[in-house]
């Protein structure tokens, strides 16, 4: 019983620690070429998609295409960085991060396939709502994050509330996910650059 307690006891104590400390998984080039993916995926619809409020099925799998590709770049660097990792602390930090972060996520993704299934009229709601649902995933990721990066946060948050301010005839404007996202993941990406990896190297 007593090796079973100290396993128990230095396990809670490697998530403390995880918990406490900067996650460094995050890179500033897989942030900044989601925005690029934003903007790319802005011009798309702009050029090929007009009036998406009459093909909102186009519309979604552009912006869920380019999220599910962000995500993709992201994890890739993430999972080579965790393989590469010796230290358990480390390991048990990329674990916690994906955990806080994917919550949020999975929630915007559940509402974007009810909306569209049960309301497909109010699917100009979502490009607000997934700005908000990302600003909450930021939040909660913060104790992990620079501190800077709660800027990101609050302005994902206030960028989602204006967009649904603007109401159903103006939502689905490209400029109306690729302009915040854009602007989001390079703030976030010179956030990264700066307080992590100018100074420390890119390990």
């Amino acid at each position: 019983m007593e090796l079973r307690d100290a396993l128990t006891q230095i396990t809670e104590i490697r998530a403390r620690l995880a918990s406490a400390e900067v996650y460094r998984g995050y890179r500033a080039l897989p942030v900044a070429f989601s925005g690029v993916i934003a903007l790319l995926a802005g011009f798309a619809q702009g050029v090929y998609l007009e009036e998406p409020a009459s093909r909102v099925g186009l519309y979604l799998s552009l912006w869920v295409g380019a999220a599910i590709l962000s995500m993709l770049v992201a994890g890739v660097e993430i999972g080579i960085r965790a393989l590469r990792e010796d230290s358990r602390v480390s390991r048990a930090s990329t674990r916690v991060a994906l955990q806080q972060f994917s919550p949020p996520v999975a929630a915007g993704a559940l509402v974007t396939i009810v909306v569209f299934q049960a309301a497909p009229e109010s699917v100009w709601l979502l490009p607000g709502l997934w700005q908000i649902f990302y600003s909450l995933g930021i939040f909660a990721s913060g104790r992990l994050l620079p501190r800077p990066t709660y800027w990101v946060a609050a302005f994902y948050l206030l960028a989602g509330c204006l967009v649904l301010a603007l109401g159903p005839q103006r939502a689905f404007e490209p400029s109306c996910m690729a302009i915040p996202f854009a602007l989001g993941q390079f703030m976030a990406a010179v956030i990264l650059y700066s307080t992590l990896e100018r100074d420390h190297g890119s390990e």
